[in-house]
Parts: C-alpha cells; structure tokens; sequence
C-alpha cells in the first residue's frame, strides 16, 4: 500500500539500497517500474504510436522495460536513445538488451504520428541542468502537442526542491515508484507533473519519514466527535480577539469558522467600542467585553484556544493582547494584524510562544517574521522547516501548496488547495478552522493540517462564486464526510 510519506531523493537510493541488499535484484526493481508505466500508459492511451526516449541511466532503464512490455502488447514503439546503447550499464544495460533494438536518433520529426511521448531521459537523480540534446528534444516534444508521460519525474525537474533546473517539460502524468517525492507535490514541479501515479514496487515501508502528502490518513483518526453524553464545554471552547469598532468582520469570520468546525462554544472578545457592531452581527457566537489585557488573560484561561489577528489591528493593544493570551494555558493561533505588529522585533513574539501555538502567515507575512528566509531557502518546506524550528511554534506557510512544519522536523504539503480561495477573508476562516479543531483536542499540528485539507476541500465543494462567509457553512459537509469514512472503518 502506498501511504503519505514523501521521499527525498536520498531517501529513495536508500530504499533501492535496502531493497537490493535484502535479496531484491535492481533488474526486478527496474522491471517492476517499466511494467507499471506501461500499464499506466496503456489505461490512458489504449491506441496508437508511443515514443520512448531513453537516457543513459536507471531511468532510461525503466524506459526500455516500458517499451518491450508495450510492444509485446502489440503497440507500435519507436525508441530514441541519447547516446550510444551500449554505453549503458548494469540493470540499464540487461533492459536495452531485452528490447534488442531498434533504436533511433532522436528529433524532431520523431513525434510525428505520436499517441503519446514517454520520457525517460532522466529521473530524479539528475542534479544539473540539461544538456543541450536533451533540452532542445524535449521542447521539441512540448512543442509537438503529444502528452508526455514522464518516468518518476519530467527530465530536467529537480525531485527535491520542485524546481525545474533550466528547463522541464511538462507532463500530462508521472508515473514515480514507492512514494512520491517533493517536486511531485510542491509548485511548480507539481504542475508540470500532471497526474501522479505511484506504482508499488515491493519495497519496504518507510521508516522515519518526516515530510507528508496532507489528508485524512495523517489525522482523521484523531479527529473528535460527539458522542451522547457531549456538552457544549466538553466540545472545546475558543475565544477570538476582535479589534476596534473599524476593524470587526474578520473577527467574526474565524469565529464562525471556529464554531462550525466543531467547538462547543465560540466568544468574540471585543472592545467596549466594538461591541455593537459585532453584536449586530453574531448568533450562535458569543459576545464578551474586555478592556484590559488582564481582563483577557482571565477569559482565556478558561478556554481550549485562543485567536487573535483578524481585525485585531495593528497597534500596542494587539501586542498586549498576545502576550496576555501566552501567559495562559490556552493553543494560540496567530494570524494577520498579530503577525504583522511583531514585524519590527519577531524575536519578541516568539520568546513567548511555545509547541502549541500555530503562525499561519501568507508569504508577505513570512517574509516580515522571517526576513530573507524564503528567497535563501531552495524551496518552501525548508523555509517553513525553518521557520518552525527559529518560532518554537508550529509554522504554516500559506499558497497553492501550503506547508505545514513542526518545530521536531515533521512536515506537510498540502496538495488539494483550490483556485476559489482566492479571496478575501478565506485566510480568517482558516485560522478559525484551526483553533476549533485545537480547542476539540487535537494537537496545534494536526489541527494545522486538518483544517487546511478541509478549508480546501470546502472551497472545492462550492467552487466558482465562493466567498469567505461561504466557507464555514461548507465545513459541516466535509466533516460529514469524514464521519462516514469512519464508521467505514
């Protein structure tokens, strides 16, 4: 069964390593992985020309297994080598000898004709830009409007950062083996993938792996629900700092949010001059005047998890509201204004933080807690990784591929966000979703995940049109769903 955990490159030489050394030869491995792109060629393209070009190493080993397996079935495969065949070594070598020919020069005039264009030039163990051959033939592929399957990633896509290394052709699937790697599920390399298919070869299960593709199998399991004898404190209780009579809807979209996910009780803490207009505006939520960052304190003390950043306003009363917030037992999550107020002095916000605090900052709030950080990292789950580690907090970097870190190492991209979210406010209810799911008992990471998977699953539910007052009222069909799949288990 292939599970959630992604692979670096490294760790993915080791499982071949173990693999070969616990009496698997490499040639089964290879031939496994040939015959699985074959079958995921021959379900997606069931008829016409394929094109296989093969590199010089284990990928154009894998390359050369595909096609005897497809021409056995009866196909018509052309195959183009970048250098001479009989250059290649070990299991590459037995695998071009099985095919036996014939090989061709590769060109353009090549993928005349063609159903579909397999690359297996080169894997994920190319650490350098292409040469120029391989370069010029694959944007020549592009270019001839043939979908391309790519062997475990598209030539010229660095596996562990998600970047291309000058140039990659994008591809209309992958097909990787084991797990997948960084660049299948971090931007942009996770675009130019395509659909991702992930083959069982018969390696072991991963041990110690540390970085994960988000879903349900990380955290549903966790996840609480009622049962007959529930009361609402028992459901967890979160408040949410609002800010002035100005500053007020956010406060009460992550309030809302937190109320839908699932928490018992819900209170907007809201200034005295605030406190009309957020009453105007609230049901189910609750509605508590506070004056002083003491007055705070003794609220929070009293609940599971605390909100604070939306509408909350950038000023010296934010930043006594946090530090009064921290000096309880209460999960904090921190977004927005109370991400941006710290942005002179980070180090102030983060000696008073701890494991079980959660900063959900957008990348132009990154880059004010954690200068220069993201453009010196190589990709954004060791930014975040970071970023874990300098805050003592769990970090969440917002995006299209939103991360996910601990400060022990552990990470997690998330892979289903959708386009719809882009608007505003959807970020305040996101930090809503999390503090519900904190105060309910999950710890801050699994909750941090949690409710980014379902923010995004919500969003997809709804699609074209959504806005942020839309997201909340989603949430109880995706939780539903969830509930299902349990009772499945």
């Amino acid at each position: 069964m292939v599970g959630p955990e992604i692979l670096t490159n490294a760790q993915m030489r080791a499982a071949d390593a173990a693999a070969v050394a616990e009496g698997t030869p490499g040639h089964t491995l290879m031939t496994r992985a040939g015959e699985a792109v074959a079958h995921a060629l021959a379900e997606r393209w069931p008829e016409g020309t394929v094109v296989v070009l093969c590199g010089p190493g284990s990928n154009g080993g894998d390359g050369y297994v595909a096609a005897t397996a497809l021409r056995a079935q009866g196909r018509a495969v052309r195959l183009a080598v970048l250098s001479d065949p009989a250059s290649a070594k070990g299991d590459a070598a037995k695998a071009g000898e099985a095919w036996g020919g014939p090989f061709e020069t590769p060109s353009a005039d090549l993928f005349s004709g063609a159903a579909v264009i397999v690359d297996a030039l080169f894997g994920a163990g190319l650490d350098r830009p292409l040469e120029a051959g391989a370069r010029t033939l694959l944007r020549a592929a592009a270019a001839s409007g043939v979908p391309i399957l790519a062997v475990d990633l598209p030539s010229g896509l660095n596996g562990d950062t998600g970047a291309p290394m000058g140039y990659a052709a994008p591809a209309a699937v992958t097909v990787t083996f084991h797990r997948k790697k960084p660049a299948h599920v971090i931007l942009p390399g996770r675009d130019l993938c395509g659909e991702v298919v992930v083959a069982d070869i018969g390696l072991p299960p991963p041990e110690g792996a540390c970085l994960f593709e988000n879903g349900p199998a990380l955290w549903g399991a966790r996840l609480a629900w009622p049962t007959a004898v529930s009361y609402k404190h028992a459901r967890g209780r979160v408040i949410v700092v609002s800010g002035d009579v100005a500053t007020t809807g956010a406060a009460r979209l992550a309030a809302r949010a937190a109320l839908r996910i699932g928490a018992g009780l819900v209170t907007v803490m809201t200034p005295p001059d605030a406190l009309l207009v957020n009453g105007a505006h609230l049901e189910a939520v609750m509605l508590r005047p506070f004056e002083t960052d003491i007055e705070l304190e003794t609220a929070a003390s009293a609940v599971d998890a605390a909100v604070i950043g939306p509408a909350a306003g950038v000023n010296e009363s934010t930043v006594s509201n946090l530090f009064a917030l921290a000096r309880t037992g209460a999960g904090l999550v921190i977004d927005a204004d109370a991400l941006t107020v710290f942005s002179e002095d980070p180090e102030e916000m983060f000696s008073v933080l701890d494991r079980d605090d959660v900063l959900t900052p957008h990348p132009g709030e990154f880059e004010r807690l954690f200068p220069g950080l993201l453009a010196a990292s190589p990709d954004r789950i060791t930014a975040t990784r970071t970023a874990a580690g300098r805050s003592g907090t769990v970090a969440l970097l917002k995006g299209s591929d939103t991360v996910i870190a601990a400060p022990d190492g552990r990470a997690v991209v998330n892979t289903n966000g959708s386009p719809w979210l882009a608007t505003a406010g959807s970020g305040d209810v996101l930090t809503g979703f999390i503090g519900g799911l904190i105060a309910q008992g999950l710890d801050s990471f699994d909750a941090a995940c949690a409710a980014v998977w379902i923010h995004a699953e919500a969003a997809a539910s709804f699609g074209p049109g959504l806005i942020s007052e839309d997201l909340p009222g989603l949430a109880p069909k995706v939780l539903a769903r969830l509930y299902a799949e349990r009772d499945r288990r």
